[in-house]
């Protein structure tokens, strides 16, 4: 299929409808494309095909309480900067897709603590929440709870960069420009992932406009994550603010890079088909390819 038509709202919409009948959707694969252009919708490869459904047929998919005792920290949500005591920066992130972690993993019998930044969004009843606003905020909850649990997701949109400066008062409409120094915020993934004592299986997220697997691969490798689940945004359906997403999954066997790929669907289908997926890995502690 031609990328464009792979990506039109209403195919996409069709989609998420037969996943939440049932229906598994293997693909479609990226690449270069029979009418010359590049994107998804190629037909997965044969082998790859292959793979998908002997995996489904070996597959045992867990219930309703297998995740018993075990504890999940997921973060979700946006992070605010404060420019001065009314304005801040920030990104386009609904807590959505996190929400839908905490909420999935909490059916699957997990004891769950949600970490969230500002939302918009109800706070599930049957876990414990902690509310943070700024970057730095994020970073020393999750520090703090991270030892304490088995395995951690990233889901948060973390702000990269926060103002060195925060005005007393607010910033008043005068020069025709205005600058605005930032300096790094401290990357919690990476320092999760480097904890020596009691680290929790590590689970990054990495939402991009384009080259997607390359810096998805790259992130799992430099934090030194166990998983990175990575989408699209920007375009179509799917992503920010959106009830809808698609994932791609990569992890790290002894000798190679793993992958799969949820197709799009509900967040909270996508949600409980990644938990089981990080399940089975933290389970067997050999990150062995299944798909």
């Amino acid at each position: 299929m031609n990328q464009a038509m792979w990506r039109k709202p209403v195919l996409q919409e069709n989609v998420a409808r037969l996943t939440r009948y049932g229906i598994k959707i293997l693909g479609p694969d990226s690449g270069e494309q029979a009418c010359g252009e590049v994107g998804q919708g190629r037909l997965l490869e044969p082998e790859v095909l292959f793979d998908y459904i002997a995996a489904f047929f070996k597959s045992t998919p867990i219930d309703a309480q297998s995740l018993a005792g075990l504890r999940f920290l997921i973060s979700a949500g946006p992070t605010r900067e404060p420019l001065d005591p009314v304005r801040f920066i920030s990104n386009r992130s609904s807590g959505k897709m996190g929400f839908a972690l905490a909420i999935a993993a909490s059916r699957l019998g997990a004891d769950v603590t949600l970490i969230t930044g500002p939302v918009s969004l109800r706070v599930p009843s049957n876990m414990r929440v902690i509310h943070v606003e700024t970057a730095q905020q994020m970073y020393d909850a999750v520090i703090a709870e991270a030892i304490s649990h088995q395995i951690y997701i990233g889901a948060a949109a973390v702000a990269d960069y926060t103002p060195v400066t925060v005005a007393p008062r607010k910033i008043k409409k005068q020069a025709d420009s205005s600058s605005i120094v930032l300096q790094k915020t401290k990357d919690i993934l990476a320092a999760v992932a480097g904890l020596t004592e009691h680290r929790p299986f590590t689970v990054g997220f990495a939402a991009e406009t384009h080259e997607l697997e390359q810096y998805a691969q790259a992130k799992l490798i430099e934090k030194n994550a166990d998983m990175i689940a990575a989408n699209h945004v920007g375009d179509g359906i799917g992503g920010f603010d959106s009830e809808y997403n698609a994932l791609t999954v990569f992890w790290r066997d002894k000798a190679k890079l793993c992958q799969t790929h949820f197709s799009m669907a509900d967040k909270l289908e996508i949600a409980k088909q990644l938990i089981e997926l990080i399940y089975q890995q933290w389970q067997d502690n050999k990150n062995e390819c299944s798909t």
